[in-house]
């Protein structure tokens, strides 16, 4: 069943052109709010997937229906839609474990992949506001490894075979093996060669040496 979606915004032409843009897309658009207080009382009665809101709207911003959202432990995913890139709202936004955050004048570019993220479980901010904020997070998921399983991969960000791994951390090259299998599961990569390897490249920098 596809999920479903309602979006609000004070402004016409921006909540016409989402309308618009979601319907000819094909999602599962079962409403639309002008204002704060019906998109809230929207998400009361439909209690739907995702709400896509402005932050800035009349009666209710969109990061107070997240928190009245997050008080009544409402499972609605909260997508964010704003021109505002501050550092504080972001943080907020953070704070209430909003799903996404996009910039309204990327909105109808990167919707889809918002949603497709947000449906998946994962978090999706612009890349434009990260950029913006020169926000450097380490990815949420290298959380999940113990320290041996980010021992392991920053070695192999270092270009390490199993057996060179094996000789600096004294164990053998199956172990080896078996803590890379158990990174790929937690990491929630392909299981194709090179995928671990190309991870641990682009999140060399979060992978600091155990001492």
């Amino acid at each position: 069943m596809q999920a479903s979606i309602i979006i609000a915004d004070d402004h016409p032409l921006i909540l016409k052109g989402l309308t618009d843009f979601l319907v000819e897309k094909q999602y599962n658009l079962t409403g639309s709010a002008a204002n704060g207080k019906e998109a809230f009382e929207m998400i009361q009665s439909q209690r739907p997937d995702i709400a896509i809101l402005d932050i800035q709207m009349p009666y209710l911003t969109g990061l107070e229906i997240a928190q009245k959202c997050q008080d009544l432990n409402l499972t609605t995913k909260i997508v964010l839609i704003t021109f505002e890139k501050d550092e504080s709202i972001y943080a907020q936004a953070k704070t209430l474990e909003i799903y996404g955050y996009v910039l309204k004048e990327f909105a109808l570019e990167e919707i889809e992949n918002c949603i497709a993220a947000v449906l998946k479980g994962r978090a999706y901010f612009s890349p434009e506001l990260i950029e913006y904020l020169e926000i450097d997070e380490a990815p949420k998921e290298l959380t999940t490894l113990t320290p041996t399983e980010k021992e392991v991969l920053r070695l192999i960000a270092k270009n390490k075979t199993a057996k060179e791994i094996g000789n600096i951390l004294f164990t053998s090259s199956r172990t080896v093996e078996k803590h890379k299998s158990h990174i790929i599961k937690k990491l929630n990569l392909e299981s194709k060669a090179g995928s671990l390897a190309l991870y641990a490249k682009e999140n060399e920098s979060y992978l600091i040496k155990n001492t």
